[in-house]
């Protein structure tokens, strides 16, 4: 199996290193933290671990709004610590890709206070500045409840600089080759420093062209494509995955002719699996992988459930966003812009037989997996905090005080009630072998040793029942059957005269000649043809 192709069958695990694990007792996990539980991941199985920024930064934005980006904050340590993550994690098969911001900085980083502070300065050019805030007119504010205009005034030189997020992230100018030039030696930096490569956050609006919408101009697929090729020519395993919320169609430009992204999130098939699960019915599921293109056999999709923002609804109807909402949001404070803030256990109401129908749609989709921190034993949130803290609260190791997070005070409030650490932990999940964590590192050990699941077609079957999404994933020899019923009530599937047979059920290890599946409410199989 070719190596460069790894993270086609890796299973990946987002960690927010603040809220993981704290070394040093001040409240704030650390690299050094992270480091210490390294044994617990490689228990899970996961390839690859994805760790959200962790550059010098004034916290504006979560991090993504970096103030250098040559070093780690002081609060997850210093640059050696890094390093000897890195190493550990390699010892033990895991890899790691950090976030890369390419689009801006920190209105804080020192290019921009040098950029301001004098028209004549060598920084000045680094940003994008303007006499007029009537250039670019037209083009969307992406967080218009918070900003009434992408231009921002500068008091101190009299202009006004592009900001495509946050006033307080200035847009880096990609028309200056000299930024151009530093942003690839910051991918060179890190990937040097044994980095296995970068979701890249936002590469969508790198370029400003007059009359257009400022978003995945060529321009921008022109530098991208730079950068991907100084990483196929000095770092040749490392990886970039896009964070665009695009349409598959749209989106499948980020990989071009294979030569730009390795990976890309597949945005809108998230919110159609809770949908599906809604409505008792996978129809969206099919519709959207359908309308999915094909993309260059060494690119990949990454699939998600949940992760560090609400779980967005951008991406379907209104009338599809009120069911979800009724359905996985009943409360005001459970809403927020158009999503949900909330994990993915409390979403399902704790049910363990729909936390895992879930999961298994996860693991054997197309696509690479991604798992947020915590999913994996049900923790909850917390929704006291602003925002979408209630989601990126502090991990719940066992029962000790501050659930073995800290020795000090947590950095946020922990999460409460039937949810609190000593309900949900794990240290308790992995001494029960039926626990949900356990569950999870059976499918995802089983869905590592078969290539289907990550670069396999895949097929829908149809049934005799609206409510059973069945599909062959199958490669080269390799041909599996998964079966899955969206409803609440047992049913029976009687499969097509083509995939009748001897098959090996993958959860059970057990041989079986099947015709037809008795399923029960929301169950899901996996079963490989004998002899494949």
């Amino acid at each position: 199996m070719n190596n460069k192709l790894w993270y086609k069958d890796a299973v990946f695990y987002q960690i927010s290193l603040r809220a993981f694990k704290d070394s040093n007792g001040d409240g704030h996990g650390d690299l050094r933290g992270l480091t210490e539980k390294l044994d617990y991941i490689q228990n899970l199985d996961v390839d690859c671990i994805w760790i959200m920024p962790i550059y010098p930064s004034p916290l504006r934005d979560d991090g993504y709004d970096i103030a250098d980006y040559y070093d780690v904050s002081d609060e997850y340590g210093k640059l050696d610590d890094l390093k000897a993550l890195v190493t550990a994690a390699h010892a033990r098969d895991i890899r790691i890709i950090m976030d890369l911001v390419l689009n801006h900085t920190s209105d804080q980083h020192l290019w921009f206070q040098k950029s301001r502070a004098d028209k004549n300065s060598a920084y000045r050019d680094y940003y994008v500045w303007s006499d007029t805030d009537k250039k670019y007119e037209g083009v969307r504010i992406i967080f218009g409840d918070i900003e009434k205009s992408n231009w921002a005034w500068d008091e101190k030189t009299q202009q006004y600089y592009w900001h495509r997020f946050f006033s307080s992230q200035p847009d880096l100018n990609f028309d200056n080759p000299v930024v151009q030039d530093e942003m690839l030696n910051v991918v060179r930096f890190w990937l040097t420093l044994g980095i296995d490569g970068f979701r890249v956050d936002a590469p969508t609006y790198l370029f400003e062209r007059e009359g257009t919408n400022c978003e995945s101009l060529p321009e921008t697929h022109t530098y991208l494509k730079r950068i991907r090729h100084l990483i196929d020519s000095e770092f040749p395993e490392a990886i970039m995955l896009a964070e665009s919320n695009q349409w598959p169609k749209e989106l499948s430009q980020y990989f071009s002719s294979g030569d730009e992204f390795h990976m890309a999130f597949h945005f809108p098939l998230m919110p159609r699996i809770f949908l599906s699960l809604a409505q008792n019915n996978p129809a969206p599921i099919i519709e959207i992988l359908k309308d999915t293109p094909k993309i260059p056999e060494n690119c990949q999709w990454a699939i998600f459930l949940r992760n560090h923002d609400e779980l967005s609804l951008e991406m379907v109807t209104d009338e599809e966003r009120e069911l979800m909402w009724r359905e996985f949001a009943p409360e005001p404070q459970m809403i927020l812009n158009l999503g949900i803030r909330r994990r993915l256990a409390p979403i399902l109401n704790n049910k363990r037989s729909k936390i895992e129908l879930i999961n298994s749609l996860l693991f054997t989709l197309p696509g690479s997996p991604i798992i947020y921190y915590g999913d994996e034993i049900g923790m909850g949130d917390n929704l006291n905090l602003p925002d979408r803290n209630g989601v990126r609260t502090p991990m719940q190791w066992n029962t000790s005080p501050n659930a073995g997070f800290t020795n000090g005070t947590p950095f946020t409030e922990m999460v409460k009630g039937d949810y609190d650490f000593q309900h949900v932990n794990a240290e308790t999940q992995l001494a029960n072998p039926d626990s949900l964590f356990h569950a999870l590192h059976r499918m995802i050990h089983i869905r590592k040793e078969h290539h289907a699941f990550g670069r396999g077609t895949i097929r829908f079957i149809e049934s005799n029942d609206p409510g059973i999404l069945a599909y062959a994933r199958e490669y080269g020899e390799e041909k599996i059957l998964v079966v899955h019923n969206f409803g609440d009530a047992a049913k029976s599937f009687i499969l097509p005269a083509e995939y009748q047979g001897e098959y090996i059920n993958l959860l059970s290890d057990e041989m079986q000649n099947i015709q037809s599946l008795n399923l029960n409410p929301y169950s899901y199989h996996w079963m490989k043809l004998h002899g494949k």
